[in-house]
């Protein structure tokens, strides 16, 4: 099973928010064991987004299941001690604090150096931690503006802003990685790791393809194939106002739904110049003539590259979904969606998540310590 990769792992995280805690969910999926280490007031996720009756937000029960929860006040002598003697014990260190908090606090680079030589210690941050933004407050929309990658996205009039949080998330992926090599190095020389993985970082990694095209003229938005240029290569409302994708790029898929639409006299248009604005008004004014249900009827079995625009209520059901068994319903009813890590290992996905724990510090240490 894929929790057998990492079982006997122990990772903290002292992350916020979405990043660091969505990197140690993700390695949780792998096997490891989490313990989330949080202030006395908590990760301000907890109250982030539509409460649950309880006041916790759903998005910081998600991020946060396989985990044990403690807090520490890192302030304190105890919350200090408590701290160190985790470490002692952990192989991962997952935090994001800004550059220059964990050395006021007494855990810096050289002191943990002491505690944990063989420490694999992650530092999540909004720009890194060297050079002059190191500091500077932000949040993913500024991550993905200073990355370019916004300037290529939406319509002509205006960037939009994508959901999820893709500077959250790619900069957890990155964490991920670094995290897996710098321990794939550890089995060869015993020697812990410092990780700088920076969000804005993460984004502009994200729009590399975007970065070569700006020294090449730039992508206006609506202007490329991939960005809604193309009428092969866009989204359309239909006639119940619902959405439908087609991303026919390669001519075979073009000509397929022309066909299935019954206008073959369209299938010599895709070479039109970029922006296809005429093409794209006659596609606009075909989808609206059904709802899309009916376009589904339609195209649904045409090898077309056509799906429709799914609400989220409706992922976990689409029966593609179910069978491969990667997202999950939350079995204590509480409307909770898992969606596990996407990997199948020898045809076995991760299993369910169980939820988070709060616990007692103390009990904690004194298990990690028992433990060896």
């Amino acid at each position: 099973m894929l929790t057998d990769a990492m079982k006997g792992l122990k990772v903290l995280d002292l992350g916020q928010y979405i990043p660091g805690p969505y990197a140690a969910l993700l390695l949780a999926d792998l096997g490891a064991e989490v313990v989330k280490v949080e202030p006395p007031g908590g990760d301000p996720m907890r109250t982030f987004g539509p409460p649950d009756p309880d006041g916790l937000s759903p998005f910081y029960r998600v991020l946060n299941r396989n985990k044990t929860v403690i807090r520490l006040d890192l302030k304190t002598e105890e919350g200090r001690a408590h701290l160190e003697a985790l470490l002692r014990k952990a192989h991962v260190l997952v935090e994001s604090y800004r550059p220059g908090v964990l050395e006021r606090l007494g855990f810096g680079r050289a002191r943990l150096e002491q505690i944990a030589s063989h420490l694999v210690h992650c530092a999540l941050s909004g720009f890194g931690q060297e050079g002059p933004l190191r500091l500077r407050a932000g949040h993913d929309l500024g991550y993905l503006a200073l990355s370019g990658a916004l300037d290529a996205t939406g319509p002509a009039e205006r960037p939009v802003m994508p959901f999820p949080p893709l500077a959250d998330h790619a900069g957890a992926l990155t964490a991920v990685i670094g995290v897996l090599a710098a321990l794939l190095r550890r089995l060869r020389t015993g020697r812990g790791a410092v990780l700088d993985v920076s969000l804005f970082e993460s984004a502009a990694a994200l729009n590399g393809l975007g970065l070569v095209l700006g020294q090449r003229g730039g992508l206006a938005r609506e202007a490329d194939a991939l960005n809604g240029g193309a009428a092969y290569y866009r989204c359309y409302r239909t006639a119940d106002g619902r959405f439908a994708a087609l991303a026919a790029i390669e001519p075979v898929f073009w000509r397929a739904f022309c066909g299935a639409v019954a206008r073959p006299d369209w299938a010599d248009r895709q070479a039109e110049p970029l922006p296809q604005r005429g093409l794209i008004a006659d596609l606009e004014a075909l989808f609206a003539t059904r709802p899309l249900a009916e376009w589904q009827a339609v195209l649904g079995g045409v090898d077309c590259c056509f799906e429709p625009v799914l609400h989220a209520d409706e992922v976990p059901d689409q029966p593609h979904v179910r069978a491969r068994d990667l997202i999950h319903r939350d079995g204590a009813g509480d409307g909770l969606i898992d969606t596990v890590l996407p990997v199948l290992l020898d045809g076995t996905p991760p299993p369910p998540r169980r939820p988070l724990v709060e616990a007692d510090a103390a009990a904690v240490v004194a298990a990690w310590q028992g433990r060896g």
